[in-house]
């Protein structure tokens, strides 16, 4: 493995430990890393997709073993969601347009990041109306997989802003929703794309280790805020690089 696959091997490996830490899988993070390589943006989506599956069935198995999961919050969103990823994912878009929209999603969550959205930890669960529900979950899954993303960075200040659900059954949630609306996304590229395993291979290992290391830490009690932030001032760099290219 040659230093620059180590490099960014170790980028992916924070990448996954921070993301995955709250119950997401680090999809936006993953684009903002393979931005710097000379891949395609189908190369990109489909390669962030993937790492995403992965990490974030690690930190969805954590989260449930420790009992934060609300199948109730979640399965109204995932019906929404997913035949919108699928949808999404079967769409063709200029480089331009796409670089355009990564940038900001990017900047999108570099402010997730910055922002301490811990909520109210004694808040109870009030389920959303229907519409609300059908209406943000089809918006973030076409968008995360026209993108490449999981739609974490979407949904989880969705639902502690509007006070649905406490902090770690937000991450609970979270990470089911990215899992399920990663593989909607990717079956969907799929059908009129071809997945290069030569660019994802050498990072599944980064992103399995911190994937678990973060997920660990995060369903037991973990809040790397500084980190999380230096993360946020990468995501901003990745953002100005693309609509610079």
């Amino acid at each position: 493995m040659e230093l620059n696959d180590l490099l960014f091997g170790a980028l992916i490996f924070i990448v996954a430990l921070l993301y995955s830490s709250v119950g997401h899988g680090g999809a936006s993070g993953y684009l903002a890393i393979l931005s710097f390589l000379s891949i395609s943006p189908n190369q990109m989506s489909t390669t962030s997709l993937v790492l995403n599956i992965l990490v974030s069935t690690i930190s969805f198995i954590f989260y449930l073993r420790e009992g934060y999961f609300s199948f109730k919050l979640t399965l109204p969103f995932i019906l929404a969601s997913v035949p919108a990823a699928f949808l999404g994912g079967l769409l063709h878009i200029e480089a331009k347009t796409y670089y355009l929209l990564l940038a900001m999603v990017l900047i999108l969550a570099s402010v997730h990041l910055f922002i301490n959205f811990q909520g109210d930890k004694k808040v109870k669960i009030q389920l959303p109306k229907l519409y609300l529900i059908l209406s943000s979950g089809a918006g973030i899954g076409f968008i995360s997989g026209l993108i490449g993303l999981g739609g974490g960075i979407f949904l989880s200040p969705l639902i502690i802003l509007m006070k649905w659900a406490d902090p770690k059954v937000t991450s609970a949630s979270s990470a089911f929703f990215i899992l399920v609306n990663s593989i909607s996304g990717l079956c969907g590229k799929a059908v009129s794309n071809s997945i290069d395993f030569g660019v994802l291979t050498p990072f599944i290992f980064f992103a399995l280790s911190g994937g678990f290391l973060g997920s660990y830490l995060g369903s037991k009690k973990f809040s790397p805020q500084v980190l999380k932030r230096m993360l946020g001032i990468v995501l901003i760099i990745a953002a100005l690089k693309l609509i610079l290219r």
